[in-house]
This record gives C-alpha cells, sequence and structure tokens, in this order.
C-alpha cells in the first residue's frame, strides 16, 4: 500500500518542481507533505528518493531536502543524449512493430496536439515519445530516456513557458508516417532532428 501512496506523492511533487510551481531551492518538509497526502513518514521518505534519485531534488546534512537547481549548462547534454538514447531505442522498437503500435502513436499524437495548456501538451507530449519507443522492449533504456524527459521537461518550462501556443506537431506526424511505411532511417532523422530543434 505504502508503494502506491509513494508512487502519488512522487507523481505529485515532481509534476510541481517540472513545472516550476515548487522553484529550486524551495524546501521539502517531510511533515508538511505527509499532512498533505494523508500519509505516514514512511512514502513520503520514498517518494523524496526517488525526486533525488531523477535529479529533481537534493537532500543536505542537517538543511533536509529541497527542490535541486536547475543548471542551464546542463540542457545541452541532455539534448545529446535524448537523441542518442531516443534513436537507439526507435531502431530497436521498428522490430517489434505491430499495427497495435502505430495506432497507439497515431491517438498519441492527435492528444499531444489538442492540448489546450503547456502542463498538458508537455505530459502528452512525453507520452508519445514514450509510446513510439516502448515496442524497444528495453526498460533500463526507457528508465534512462524518462530520467531525460524529466530533466528537459523541466528547463522547458522554465524557458518557454509564456511563450507556448498550441500547435500541430508536424514531426510527430512524420515519425508517425514513416512507422505506417515501416522506414527506420527517415523516423530515426526525423527524430534526430525534431530533439535538436530549439523549440
Amino acid at each position: 500500500m505504502s508503494a502506491t501512496i509513494a508512487d502519488t506523492i512522487y507523481h505529485a511533487l515532481s509534476e510541481r518542481i517540472i513545472t516550476g510551481s515548487l522553484p529550486a531551492g524551495e524546501k521539502l518538509r517531510q511533515d508538511h507533505i505527509a499532512r498533505e497526502f494523508d500519509a505516514s513518514h514512511v512514502p513520503v521518505r520514498e517518494a523524496l528518493l526517488r525526486l533525488e534519485a531523477h535529479g529533481l531534488a537534493q537532500s543536505e546534512p542537517r538543511r533536509g531536502t529541497r527542490v535541486s537547481a536547475l543548471n542551464p549548462a546542463e540542457i545541452r547534454e541532455v539534448i545529446e543524449m535524448r537523441v542518442a538514447l531516443e534513436v537507439l531505442a526507435l531502431t530497436h522498437a521498428f522490430a517489434r512493430l505491430t499495427p497495435e503500435d502505430i495506432e497507439t502513436a497515431e491517438a498519441a499524437r492527435l492528444a499531444c496536439d489538442a492540448a489546450e495548456d503547456m502542463a498538458s501538451w508537455e505530459r502528452l507530449n512525453r507520452a508519445f515519445h514514450r509510446v513510439i519507443l516502448a515496442p524497444c522492449a528495453m526498460p533500463r533504456l526507457l528508465a534512462s530516456i524518462d530520467d531525460l524527459h524529466i530533466a528537459a521537461a523541466r528547463h522547458l518550462f522554465a524557458n518557454w513557458q509564456h511563450q507556448w501556443t498550441r500547435r500541430v506537431d508536424a514531426d510527430h506526424a512524420a515519425i508517425v508516417s514513416a512507422m505506417t511505411r515501416r522506414d527506420p532511417a527517415a523516423a530515426c532523422e526525423i527524430l534526430r532532428r525534431h530533439l535538436r530543434r530549439v523549440r
């Protein structure tokens, strides 16, 4: 049961950190969090450890846990790592691609295009990338990519929140089209360009 509560706490806090509603340096007080989620300290501690593992928080001796600082220099590294790992995952995904996977990717693409605000768009954009890569069936690779998505999302909110506008993502459409044609080279090239494009 506590794992489920820990999941809920982790997802709620990570969302707040990513969107900037919990700013860098903010103290994450165990007792406040436990009260808010009507939970004991055990799942709260577990959630905080997961935030640390994903680079969203850091624990300091005698000072408790705080939201980690955002390092602008990190984004270039995050982009290059995403390019390397997502292209690798997509390459392996093609070998196992089913018609259902392509349908799921198309549905995820349309949901992302229909997002009404940046928070929804960012979550649905992450979901789209996860859906096109999931058929690779390589859990460690996908977990590493999830971590990079979280880091990228924080930078996106910090830098682009006030400039976000709803739009159709032509790259997403082109990737699904290449998946439908079973053309891995084209899909990987579009993904590579897509990830390197600054919003």
